[in-house]
């Protein structure tokens, strides 16, 4: 069973003092050593962005990669090694901008990865941009005036695009937030984890006070297997926001249809009896 010093490294994180990153990276790391899966079997990827940096910063295999890219990397990998533990760390402007795309296809095709959004509202590695996700109104160094745009809503588009695990949590509780990243790696399917994850330096709105008189926990008797009720949670923002297993449904994931992963992982398939050689001849 890992440990949490087994967990650590050297290098020490270089966010900003207060960050919401910080409570993320120790909520994954609580989330770890709960799961008790060996450190070698797990694989984190990364795209671009302040959570871009959280492979860095945890004793695991990691791949940081291209900004928005993250899930097509982690399907690859999940698909080369089914056997293999993917969380794919990205950020809302990385995530549910340039990478939506790739996430939409993700969780339509439930491929069983977890993704965990460190969604701050606002781009913070670049010092203060508007994003996907900054509410209608706010004032940033590229919205001066107020931000024009409609947010995107991440947990909606999931659920229409059939994730079949969909969650909020909030990076100021840790104890909240481990419990769900183990929830969703343990889920078979695609697992998405919106992180409300505050930027002290760059977003003054949507601070630790902001989501603490906000934020509350999903009720016991709350059925995540009711889409309808899920949507309507999906939807509350402002003065109540809930945090929690919004949707959850039992389907097969991706790797689980395909006929050459049930045997095998494809890494571990011999490929010295095959003769690619009149392929290449067919363009010669």
């Amino acid at each position: 069973m890992p440990t949490i010093n087994e967990l650590n490294t050297i290098a020490q994180p270089n966010w900003c003092p207060g960050c919401g990153n910080f409570g993320i990276l120790m909520a994954l790391k609580n989330a770890i050593v709960q799961l008790n899966i060996p450190n070698e079997n797990i694989l984190l990827v990364s795209g671009i962005g302040c959570s871009g940096k959280l492979p860095h910063w945890i004793k695991l295999y990691g791949f940081h990669g291209i900004h928005g890219r993250a899930l097509p990397v982690a399907t690859g990998a999940k698909l080369a090694n089914h056997k293999l533990t993917v969380i794919a760390h990205v950020g809302d402007g990385d995530c549910y901008s340039i990478g939506t795309n790739h996430f939409i296809h993700a969780a339509r095709r439930n491929i069983n990865i977890t993704c965990l959004t460190h969604n701050n509202q606002i781009y913070g590695l670049t010092k203060g941009q508007a994003g996907p996700t900054s509410d209608k109104g706010m004032k940033t160094k590229t919205t001066p005036r107020g931000n024009i745009e409609t947010p995107i809503n991440p947990l909606t588009l999931a659920l229409t695009t059939g994730a079949t695990f969909v969650a909020r949590a909030y990076a100021g509780d840790v104890e909240h937030l481990a419990s769900l990243i183990v929830s969703a790696v343990k889920h078979k399917g695609f697992a998405i984890v919106d992180i409300l994850q505050p930027c002290v330096t760059f977003n003054k709105v949507n601070t630790f006070d902001w989501y603490k008189k906000r934020v509350y926990k999903l009720d016991k008797k709350y059925d995540p297997a009711n889409k309808e009720e899920a949507y309507k949670k999906a939807l509350e923002w402002g003065k109540k926001i809930p945090i929690g297993i919004i949707y959850q449904e039992k389907k097969p994931s991706y790797e689980e249809e395909l006929l050459q992963l049930k045997k095998l992982p494809l890494v571990k398939h011999s490929i010295t009896n095959i003769n690619i050689k009149p392929f290449i001849e067919e363009f010669m």
